[in-house]
């Protein structure tokens, strides 16, 4: 009998789209030949998502789930906002974001960790696509944990309980009351959905990002023909109103336009008689990032109906 290696298990999952185990199985009653193996999963209805790799995923749904301490946030692509409105990838969605509380924000764990409705993510999510028919994926995972407080979700343009188009997660570490906790999280949760922040301090600000915003802004001052010293008071300004825009704890608090999310924590502490640290956020906004293909719709129906 042929030896079956982790890597040939690997190719056929990328080829056929279908689960782990299908895939060795396959890979064992073929003798290790992929295309026979191919056929095989084809016969047993395996594969029905192969030729729906290619297509760009780029609707779907952000989900959201929280425990307490732990929080966590999916997004699963769909090609097809219609799908997004389906149950049955609603569902998958929720569960993914459940089982996304174990997987400490890796995807490729998460696509191997068992859902609350049974069976691994990955192989779940092969069968949804062969259900319904259009190609999907599960893009990316995050999570975070805090050793005592809260950490509060928000979903925004909500489709149903945890899913929407944008999901936020924030971290509070605190001694406080939970329940005034997680109300001030979500506020500051839906402050970020709205705000999009891109750090959480003046501290954590990429160096680079920094460095490139400083130079395009010294070029600019310098370009009005001041004097040395103004032009580089000018340039301070501009980075100032640089974190303003871009960092959470420095930015105006979109709930009342004008206390800065840093002075909204403080409040909250003063309130709470004991301290209250926000550690961390995570803001996803579904298909950031991906280059969604400019389709004529016609042209496609006139080339299905010639195949």
């Amino acid at each position: 009998m042929a030896e079956i290696s982790a890597a040939l298990v690997k190719e056929l999952r990328e080829k056929s789209g279908a689960g782990m185990m299908d895939c060795k199985r396959a890979l064992t009653e073929s003798g290790g030949d992929i295309e026979g193996a191919v056929d095989w999963l084809r016969k047993k209805g395996l594969a029905a998502a192969a030729k729906k790799a290619g297509r760009i995923a780029a609707e779907g749904l952000i989900g959201v789930a929280s425990n307490g301490k732990t929080g966590a946030v999916v997004e699963v692509n769909s090609e097809t906002d219609f799908v997004a409105r389906n149950d049955a990838f609603q569902a998958f969605v929720r569960d993914a974001a459940t089982a996304a509380l174990s997987a400490g924000g890796d995807v490729e764990k998460l696509k191997t960790t068992a859902l609350p409705s049974g069976g691994a993510a990955a192989d779940a999510l092969t069968a949804l696509v062969a259900k319904i028919g259009e190609n999907m994926s599960l893009r990316r995972t995050a999570s975070l944990t805090v050793s005592d407080g809260v950490v509060a979700t928000y979903v925004h343009s909500s489709v149903s309980a945890g899913l929407g188009k944008i999901g936020v997660l924030v971290a509070l570490e605190s001694a406080g009351d939970k329940e005034k906790l997680t109300a001030l999280g979500k506020q500051i949760a839906m402050h970020i959905a709205a705000a999009n922040p891109q750090s959480l301090d003046i501290t954590s600000v990429d160096p680079a990002v920094l460095a490139r915003e400083k130079a395009v802004l010294a070029e600019q001052a310098a370009a009005s023909g001041k004097a040395p010293a103004v032009v580089e008071k000018m340039v301070e300004g501009r980075v100032r109103k640089y974190y303003e825009e871009t960092v959470l704890l420095e930015q105006v608090y979109v709930v009342d336009g004008e206390t800065r999310v840093k002075d909204v924590v403080a409040k909250a502490a003063k309130d709470l008689g004991t301290a209250v640290a926000l550690k961390g956020f995570v803001r996803y906004g579904l298909g950031e990032g991906i280059e969604k293909k400019s389709e004529d719709f016609a042209a496609e129906v006139a080339a299905q109906l010639k195949s």
